[in-house]
């Protein structure tokens, strides 16, 4: 085993020397560390190399296996943790290697162009999964739930996308930008002539829908009038055009979002009662980001590709403290806020990391507890951390490991260290 505590030196031995396995920091303070592990699998291809990264800096460590790291491990870690991930390393041979690729296992997490959704880790989100793969196959009509920006629409295509019906037309439309007066020709289209503007023939959402899947997003929009040609149309399966006495077949699947409650709205009587449980043969609830908090990292990495390639940019990852930052930021607007500000950070960035002083100022502002580098210290966040996810899991050491994403060996040491036992 050698050492080496400079770039140069490192250069100098992995030229002159063969080594089965190299683990290195990315943060060097002579060298880029992204570039140091381009040169050693350049200069030695079947080298295996381990990247050291800051806590949860995945956006880092996947732009390193994506250049050739084997995997990544991020700190702090126990002696154990380290042996474990070095074993697997030389453990894996390589045809073992292609079929266990960390980064394929990451970025299966975070399926998103395939399966129309991303897949985060946490509970919340592996149950959101479940039921997706569970109601997509049949034809039952699916009433969706959650705050905005938590990606109702996703979700719908998801199901769409893994059902049947994946070949025909995913028709989309948002109940709240149509007019109550111009719903019914929307909905069901129009023949020339019906009505002053009616210019030519037009067909309506559940024709060009038709065999395929009709999403309507706030449903809760419609007007009590509109409420009851939807009924009807659902359960004739039959629609007419405005103007028109001709009879269509709409075969259609209806899914339908809203962040209402529609069960208050049934209760107070702007919304039919038989209608809402037509529309909720099957509920799913989307969690919000805060709910999901141990998929933060895996959504800034996805976000941050995302933005990367969309602005043609490079940026490797987020600074420790914008991280801190996002994890005590509440994300009101859900996973579209937090793809806003990447994609805004991304533009602003001049370097290969994201800095606080390209955030928006809400986020900045609203995180009363953010850690700065003046009087709020590494352990004083960690704590912090700790007992949040302690509080989140009403103090479930297994459960509140998971949401910190660290070993259960390593949350009671640090539990120990900063005497948080109860």
């Amino acid at each position: 085993m050698q050492s080496s505590f400079t770039a140069p030196d490192a250069k100098l031995k992995y030229r002159t020397t063969s080594f089965d396995l190299v683990l290195t920091d990315l943060r060097l303070p002579d060298y880029d560390g992204i570039q140091l592990l381009v040169d050693i699998k350049t200069a030695s291809p079947q080298t295996t190399v381990i990247v050291m990264t800051g806590y949860a800096e995945v956006g880092t460590a996947v732009t390193a296996m994506k250049k050739g790291a084997f995997d990544y491990i991020a700190k702090p870690f126990t002696p154990d943790e380290m042996l474990d991930v070095i074993s697997k390393a030389l453990g894996t041979t390589a045809l073992q290697g292609a079929k266990n690729d960390p980064l394929e296992k990451r970025k299966a997490q975070l399926s998103f162009k395939e399966q129309g959704v991303i897949h985060g880790i946490s509970e919340a989100s592996n149950r959101l999964n479940e039921y997706i793969q569970l109601v997509a196959p049949t034809d039952i009509s699916v009433l969706i739930t959650g705050e905005s920006g938590t990606g109702k629409e996703i979700t719908a295509r998801a199901i769409h996308n893994n059902s049947v019906r994946k070949n025909f037309e995913f028709v989309a439309v948002d109940c709240g930008a149509i007019p109550k007066e111009l719903a019914s020709s929307e909905f069901f289209g129009h023949v020339k002539g019906s009505f002053t503007g009616a210019v030519e023939d037009k067909i309506g959402h559940f024709e060009a829908a038709n065999k395929g899947t009709l999403f309507l997003d706030e449903v809760g929009n419609l007007s009590y009038g509109n409420q009851i040609q939807l009924l009807r149309a659902l359960q004739e399966r039959k629609i007419k055009r405005v103007g028109s006495t001709k009879e269509i077949i709409a075969d259609v699947r209806i899914i339908t979002a809203t962040n209402e409650d529609l069960k208050t709205a049934v209760e107070k009587g702007s919304f039919r009662e038989d209608l809402y449980h037509r529309l909720n043969e099957f509920s799913i609830s989307i969690p919000s980001l805060e709910e999901r908090f141990e998929d933060l990292p895996l959504f800034i990495a996805y976000f941050l590709e995302i933005a990367n390639k969309s602005l043609n940019k490079n940026v490797l990852g987020c600074s420790d403290e914008v991280l801190q930052v996002f994890q005590c930021y509440r994300w009101p607007g859900n996973l579209r806020e937090l793809q806003n500000v990447m994609k805004r950070a991304v533009l602003l960035t001049v370097g290969d990391t994201i800095e606080t002083n390209v955030l928006p100022a809400e986020v900045i502002n609203s995180s009363a507890q953010v850690p700065s580098s003046r009087g709020f210290s590494k352990a004083d966040y960690e704590k912090e951390q700790i007992l949040k996810a302690l509080k989140k899991t009403n103090f479930n050491k297994s459960k509140a490991a998971k949401l910190l994403q660290v070993t259960r060996k390593t949350l009671y040491n640090k539990i120990n260290q900063y005497n948080l036992d109860f």
